[in-house]
């Protein structure tokens, strides 16, 4: 079974101003390496290059909701986020074109 390397787009307001200068984050498996995420941006996307590609893990936050019953603890889930840096003459990625 083939794993599936990006997971989604991660677009937040602060990435949104980023991707006008051509920077675009995804949500990526823990295990995948800079080189996969590379190869497998320039397979889904065709067109688009990439020049950089750097990459965060972020660690899960715990959470507490207090209600009538008491107290419940929990952790949101750890992910890797991979921050994408494309060549300036490339295609630009869209993930608006669908919506």
């Amino acid at each position: 079974m083939a794993r599936t390397i990006l997971i989604r787009p991660f677009v937040t307001e602060k990435m949104s101003a980023l991707m006008e200068q051509g920077h675009f984050a995804f949500v990526v498996d823990k295990d995948a390496n800079k080189v996969e995420i590379r190869k497998e941006i320039e397979k889904r996307y065709p067109g688009v290059r990439v020049k950089e590609v750097r990459t965060i893990n972020v660690r899960g936050k715990r959470r507490r909701q207090f209600t009538k019953r008491g107290v419940i603890e929990g952790r949101k889930s750890s992910y890797k986020r991979a921050i994408v840096t494309l060549q300036p003459d490339s295609e630009q990625i869209d993930f608006f074109e669908n919506v």
